[in-house]
């Protein structure tokens, strides 16, 4: 199974995280959170989930998941304010593998400088946003463009979560 980073810091969207996260689980794939410090424990934004670090993005190489997510709520604007994440989503990026953001996520997508002629959705404060770095926002459920899955906001979290397994499904040129 896949391998998957979920790159978080406290004050997440609670459902942002714990969705993908359980479901990606229960279809086998191996979830690691990562955040500034590992072993940190980091509450949601609505103090409904709590998750412990497992390792610092930094201590990791990008290279070795098959998938990243970025959960909304605060956490990604802490995120894009440290220089370890932000390296280690633009490398990853490298990969061409699924990078997914929802909500506030695509924040970090900005800052990595990723974000440039592609088509994306967000939270809708975060559009003037990407249009600055200029994307091209369309307000859909869940949004694809190449390696890039984005979606608006907790509601959307089935469909994301949904696009995000779907991708992982595609075999891998060899």
């Amino acid at each position: 199974m896949s391998r998957i980073a979920v790159l978080v810091a406290s004050d997440f969207e609670d459902t942002e995280l714990a969705y993908p996260v359980d479901k990606l689980r229960e279809v086998g794939h191996v979830v690691e959170v990562l955040g500034a410090h590992a072993h940190e424990v980091l509450d949601g934004k609505k103090r409904q989930e709590r998750v412990m670090v497992d390792a610092a993005y930094a201590d990791r190489d990008p290279a070795g998941y098959d998938a990243v997510v970025i959960p909304g709520g605060y956490s990604p604007d802490k995120l894009r304010m440290d220089p370890d994440a932000v390296k280690f989503v633009r490398d990853f990026a490298r990969t061409d593998r699924p990078l997914a953001a929802i909500c506030h996520g695509p924040q970090l997508l900005i800052e990595a400088n990723l974000v440039d002629g592609k088509r994306l959705t967000s939270w809708p404060s975060v559009r003037k946003d990407l249009e600055n770095a200029h994307a091209m926002w369309t307000d859909a459920e869940v949004v694809v463009d190449g390696n890039l899955i984005t979606s608006r906001n907790p509601g959307d979290v089935p469909a994301f979560t949904r696009e995000i397994l779907r991708q992982l499904a595609v075999p891998k040129a060899a």
